[in-house]
Parts: C-alpha cells; sequence; structure tokens
C-alpha cells in the first residue's frame, strides 16, 4: 500500500466511525415518542434515552483520548465499533425502558472511543501541511450525519419500528471493520502517560448522580433520598474531581488550558449555547410529534432548517471571523439565535407550523451559523498548536456534558408534558441560556491581534 492510499484508506475510516457516533446522536430526538410509546415510562424515559449516552459520551471522551495515545488509535477504534454494534443490539432488542437505558449508556461509551480516535488518527498519519485539509474532508462528511440523522430516523420510525433506527448501525460498522483490515495493527505506546482512571470515575459520579437528581426530581420530589442522595454525591465527586485535576500527574482534563482568557471564555459560552441548542431542540421535536400531531419524518424535516444553515452559511461566517475577529459573532449570533426562540412564542393549540414555528426556527439557524465556526476557531486558536487536540477535546466535552445537563432539567423547566404552556417554557428558558452565551462572549472574548496585511506594511526605507 502506498503512503497515498493509505491515507485516504485513514481518512475514510475516521469518516465512516465518527459518522456512526454522531449519526445516533442525531436520530434519537425524532424517534422518543415512538420509544416512550412501546416501552412507556413518560418524559423520564425520553430524557433517559438521551442522556444516558450524553453521560458516558462526555464524561469519557476525554479518557478516550488518553487510551487512544497510549494503546493506539487502530486498536481503540475496533473495541469501539465492537462494542457500538453489541450495545445498538442491545438498544434494538430492549425489552422494557430499564434495559434500553443501560444500552444506551454503554452505547455511549463505545461512541466515546470513536471521535476523539479518528481525529487522533489523522493527525498521525497526515503531515502537518495536509491536516487542515484532511480535518476539513472529515468536517464536512461527519456534518452530513447531523443533516441525515432526522430524515432518516424519521422515516425508518414512520415506515417500519424505531428498533431499526439501532439495528441500521450494524452496516456502517461491519464497513468500517472490514476496510479498515488492510491497515493492519499499532502498537501501544511504550512511552505511554498514565491513564487517570480516578479522574475517570470521579467524573462519571460526578455528572451521574446530578443528572439522576434532575431526571428523578418530577417523580420523586427533591426532598426525598432518591433524590437528595444522588444529588450530593454527585456534587461532592465533581468537587473532589476538580481537586484532584489539580493535582493529578496526568490529568484527564489539565485545568493549566483554562488559564487562556479565550479558552476558559469560549468554553463557558460554549456550556450555555449548547445548553440552549439541546434544550430547544429536544423541545421542538416532542413538541411537533406529541401535541402538533407530525409524524416522525415531518418532524425531521421540519428541525432541518438550522443543520442546513449551520453547513452552508458556517464557512462564510467562520471567514469574517478570521477577518474581524470572533468576538462580535460570538455575542450576536447567540442573541439572533435568541430572538428565534423568543418568536417561537406566538405557538398557541391550533399549531400553525410556516407561520408560528418556521421564522423562528430559520431566524435561531441564522443565529447559530453565525456562533458555531468563531466559536471553535476562538477556543483552538487560544491553545498552542501542539495542544489543540485535548484543546478541542476539552470544548467536546463542555459541548455534551452542556446538552446532558440541559436536558436533565427539562422536567424542572416544563414539568411533565410538553403542552403549549410547558413548550414556551422551553423557548424562554433557551433564549436565557443563549443571552448569557452572547453575554459571557462579550465580556470574555478578545480578538487576537490581527496580522497586518502587505498592504498594511511599513515602507522600505532607501
Amino acid at each position: 500500500m502506498t503512503r497515498m492510499e493509505r491515507r485516504t484508506r485513514v481518512l475514510v475510516v475516521a469518516i465512516v466511525v465518527s459518522f456512526i457516533a454522531f449519526l445516533d446522536g442525531a436520530v434519537i430526538n425524532v424517534a422518543l415518542p415512538s420509544i416512550e410509546a412501546e416501552l412507556g415510562g413518560g418524559l423520564a424515559l425520553q430524557q433517559w434515552a438521551v442522556d444516558a449516552y450524553l453521560l458516558t459520551l462526555g464524561s469519557l471522551i476525554l479518557l478516550a483520548g488518553s487510551l487512544s495515545d497510549s494503546f493506539g488509535r487502530l486498536r481503540i477504534i475496533r473495541i469501539g465499533l465492537y462494542g457500538f454494534a453489541a450495545t445498538s443490539v442491545l438498544c434494538a432488542m430492549a425489552p422494557d425502558g430499564l434495559v434500553f437505558v443501560i444500552g444506551r449508556a454503554l452505547q455511549g461509551a463505545a461512541g466515546a472511543l470513536l471521535v476523539p480516535s479518528s481525529l487522533a488518527l489523522i493527525i498521525a498519519t497526515f503531515p502537518a501541511a495536509a491536516q487542515g485539509k484532511a480535518i476539513g474532508r472529515w468536517t464536512a462528511w461527519t456534518t452530513a450525519a447531523f443533516l441525515i440523522g432526522p430524515l432518516l430516523g424519521g422515516a425508518l420510525v414512520d415506515l417500519v419500528s424505531w428498533r431499526l433506527v439501532f439495528w441500521i448501525n450494524l452496516v456502517p460498522i461491519a464497513f468500517a471493520l472490514v476496510f479498515m483490515r488492510a491497515l493492519g495493527r499499532d502498537e501501544p505506546n511504550p512511552a505511554r502517560e498514565r491513564i487517570d482512571w480516578l479522574g475517570a470515575g470521579l467524573g462519571v459520579v460526578g455528572l451521574g448522580g446530578t443528572v439522576f437528581a434532575l431526571i428523578e426530581q418530577g417523580r420523586f420530589g427533591w426532598s426525598s433520598p432518591v433524590v437528595f442522595v444522588p444529588l450530593v454525591v454527585g456534587i461532592v465527586a465533581f468537587a473532589v474531581f476538580l481537586w484532584w485535576e489539580r493535582r493529578a500527574p496526568q490529568p484527564m482534563l489539565p485545568l493549566s488550558l483554562f488559564r487562556a482568557r479565550n479558552f476558559a471564555a469560549g468554553n463557558l459560552a460554549t456550556l450555555f449555547i449548547y445548553a440552549a441548542l439541546s434544550l430547544g431542540t429536544f423541545a421542538i421535536a416532542i413538541f411537533l410529534q406529541e401535541f402538533a400531531g407530525f409524524s416522525a419524518t415531518l418532524a425531521g424535516l421540519a428541525t432541518l432548517p438550522p443543520t442546513i444553515m449551520i453547513v452552508f452559511l458556517g464557512s462564510w461566517f467562520g471567514g469574517l471571523s478570521s477577518r474581524f475577529g470572533p468576538r462580535i459573532f460570538m455575542t450576536f449570533g447567540p442573541l439572533t439565535a435568541a430572538i428565534g426562540y423568543l418568536l417561537t412564542l406566538t405557538v398557541t393549540d391550533d399549531v400553525a407550523y410556516w407561520t408560528q414555528l418556521l421564522p423562528g426556527i430559520v431566524v435561531m439557524g441564522l443565529g447559530m451559523a453565525m456562533t458555531v465556526a468563531p466559536l471553535t476557531s476562538a477556543i483552538l486558536g487560544a491553545v498552542d498548536p501542539a495542544r489543540a487536540g485535548i484543546g478541542s477535546a476539552v470544548n467536546n466535552a463542555v459541548a455534551r456534558i452542556a446538552g446532558l445537563v440541559a436536558i436533565a432539567s427539562i422536567g424542572v423547566i416544563v414539568g411533565t408534558r410538553l403542552d403549549v404552556e410547558g413548550f414556551h417554557r422551553a423557548a424562554i428558558a433557551t433564549a436565557a441560556f443563549l443571552v448569557i452565551g452572547g453575554v459571557v462572549s462579550w465580556i470574555g472574548i478578545r480578538n487576537p491581534a490581527r496580522a497586518p496585511m502587505p498592504s498594511e506594511a511599513a515602507p522600505a526605507r532607501d
């Protein structure tokens, strides 16, 4: 195999394995009402169906990056693929809600092994001069998962069953495993650093206890030991996690990264912006199906405009951000998206999608397209290029955890049912998160110094 052939094969593998993980996250929202209708469990099951996956994915993705560096990218990807296949079968065959949620949690753990390993494989295979182009192709193709996901999920749910949403994962997994054979095997890194198992465990307990309390408080109440004890354990575990990460010899989360102003402010903005994005998308998808009577396919189509706008306008706003700095886009992008969600407050019991929801969804999409690329460039531009991988992984984990906590909190915000009143509360909360994200960006982000253009350079002296 020539060097060029190997690079091409590596890029295809990286795209396919990441596509698998991203597709599963994009498909699930439109399948939730059908899953709940068959397995029961109400809004709590719908929350757990999303959050069980995000819990393990978000808390283990940094650990997975360390495992990839230590034991070999191809080895970790293969383990992740076999794990994702097995857990997809478990979800597809789940006889009840408990087994399904356990399957989703295990699936998130397997998914955590795929994304950082695929990017690390690209970095390890492509020379520095070609990495930008390779990562650009990876980004373009994996973004397609967010376009295809709602449509594919809706069609499978409407035409066959929600269970096929998980069976279908086996096709790209089989392709990836076969296609990877020609790449051989990689050896463990003899100079590998110590894995931060304690940090990973504390992170899972901290997030798990908090999320359990937020989801189950609607059923048991805040004063119940079933809710109060996990909440206290979660908060204490998270505090110990931060203490340990400051002292660990090889921490899973290098807190020193947050000394860079734009990295710290950018991740704080990410926390609010992606919490809003997850909360708003979840609320719209459930509301359209359970209250407005949309089919899963129509709900997927109805929520597609923001993704299309991010795909087609994101790079343009990214270019503008390079010229004018990210601060203005990271400020006015979330504020624009907030206006979009406030426009959806015109929704009444007689839901009229074209006049009551679509205008707000389009404005929200414009705001998110204005935000995403500048946010990423501001965060990665704040860290040393040699640490761009861990910087990206931290930001990815923050975004996933933000979505995790936001969806866990939806019962606190809307109650037990997403009717019109509940949807209004969700839209207001989403807009509030976005406004906070914009304000954090305006206060915290600083535009990097712009290199002078050739025409601006000082004239040569005679």
